[in-house]
């Protein structure tokens, strides 16, 4: 199967989706882009010591959830 077929093929039945489907159909290719490998660019390291450090300020000013609560809050019973 040739790409140009594929891409005749997926857009006849994307066409025939209802909005709310296509919207999560474009939402899932989107994902698969984002994902790529190839995608990824490494942060820098004072770009990764920034985010780190507004963490810790975070942290330090009490926007956090402790481990113990998020336990309670998913626990199935």
């Amino acid at each position: 199967m040739s790409a140009d077929s594929i891409s005749k093929e997926m857009l006849r039945y994307f066409n025939q989706l209802n909005y709310d489907e296509q919207k999560k159909v474009l939402q899932m290719i989107r994902t698969f882009l984002i994902n790529r490998k190839d995608n990824f660019k490494a942060a820098s390291l004072e770009a990764y010591n920034q985010e780190l450090e507004q963490g810790d300020a975070e942290i330090d000013a009490g926007k956090f959830v402790a481990h113990e609560e998020v336990m309670k809050r998913y626990k199935k019973e």
